[in-house]
Formats: structure tokens, sequence, C-alpha cells
């Protein structure tokens, strides 16, 4: 039995794109792997903890071997708790929307907190990371309101896949799929087209999952 992960992270509910998409795949994966479980981690429903001066102290401490003060420990027992839920999966969907060409600033947040030294990587002693969160494979289905496909001309704006695409890599993920409904404030019939064609792959691509 494994566990898959879905992380949520549009407050819009049913109204974004890219929940539907991803939910339509967790329907799809729920049939085709009934002895699976999948938690769902919704962002805007989680207590997610401040990356403050404690919190960014105990990272240093960690990577330079120092010992940590109690307001530093107790900060660091909040991360290494929220990463622990985290790596408890076997695989992982997200669902992500653009905003203002980036990722959700909460989606930002829970990055920050999750991406520590001795959880999410080790970095070496000559300065070479590794990343420990390996063997698992990961969907993303992301949306965006306008395209930025190759070719589109505004390749160069898309701030959200490169981002997201690079921080899975450095914390170990090689198995990396996308679904990208795209283009969802223009012309509303090839909108419509879109969002039908990514439910399909969705809906096909979690039977194999």
């Amino acid at each position: 039995m494994a566990k898959l992960i879905y992380v949520k992270t549009s407050p819009r509910k049913d109204r974004s794109h890219s929940s539907r998409v991803a939910q339509q795949f967790v329907e799809s994966y729920r049939a085709a792997h009934p002895k699976d479980t999948v938690e769902e981690l919704d962002l805007w429903h989680m207590d997610l903890p401040p990356f403050d001066g404690d919190t960014i102290d105990a990272k240093y401490a960690v990577m330079h071997q120092k010992a940590q003060t109690k307001g530093q420990l107790e900060a660091w027992h909040r991360v290494t708790a929220m990463f622990q839920q985290f790596a408890g999966g076997d695989k992982y969907l997200f669902s992500v929307p653009m905003w203002n060409f980036g990722i959700p600033y909460r989606l930002k947040h829970y990055i920050d907190i999750l991406t520590q030294p001795g959880l999410a990587f080790n970095v070496s002693p000559d300065g070479n990371y590794t990343g420990l969160v390996v063997g698992k494979p990961a969907v993303v289905v992301y949306s965006s309101g306008g395209s930025y496909r190759p070719g589109s001309g505004a390749e160069g704006y898309d701030q959200q896949k490169p981002y997201l695409k690079i921080w899975l890599q450095f914390i170990g993920f090689k198995d990396i799929k996308d679904i990208v409904v795209d283009g969802t404030l223009g012309d509303p019939a090839k909108a419509k087209q879109i969002e039908e064609s990514c439910l399909k792959q969705a809906k096909e691509m979690a039977k194999l999952f």
C-alpha cells in the first residue's frame, strides 16, 4: 500500500482550474489504486509556522554543526514535524495556479519551511548539494490565465513552472510529470477545450501512477 500526498495550493476550491484537474486525478487514482491512501494537504488550512529569526538561525546552526538555543530548538521541531508529514508520502500531486507569473505565497512559505539541511537536502564540505527526497514520483497540475508555452513569445514571464521544477529537482525528485491548464482567461470555448483535454490526461495518468 502506498500513500499519495496531494498538496493543494489554491484557495479557490472548485473555482480553481488546477484544483478541478487535480481532483479528477485523485478520483481516478482512488479507483485504480483502492488499497492506497490519499492525504490532502490544503496549505490554506494548515498552520504554517513563521520562518522567523529563530528558524533561520536554527537552520544555520544545523548547517554549521553548532548547538541550537532553546528558541531555535522549538522552531526546528516545528519545521521537522512539517517536513516529516510531507516526506511520509510515496507519491505526490500538486495543484499550482499561477499568481503574478509565479506561485501562490502560501506555497512559497511551505517550500521555505520544507527545504532544510539534513531534511530535504545535504551539503558536503566542498559545497555540493544532494537532495534527500528520492525515489518518489510527482505530478504537478499547473494553471494560468495566459499561455507561456514554447513559441508563445511569453516564455520569459513564466516563473511558475521553472521554479517549482527546480525546487523539486533540488530536493531529490527525478520523475516529475506536468499537466498544464493554460489560457483560462482567453477565449471561453478554447479554454474549455484545454481543460477538458487536461481532465482526460489526468484521468489516464492517474491510472498508471
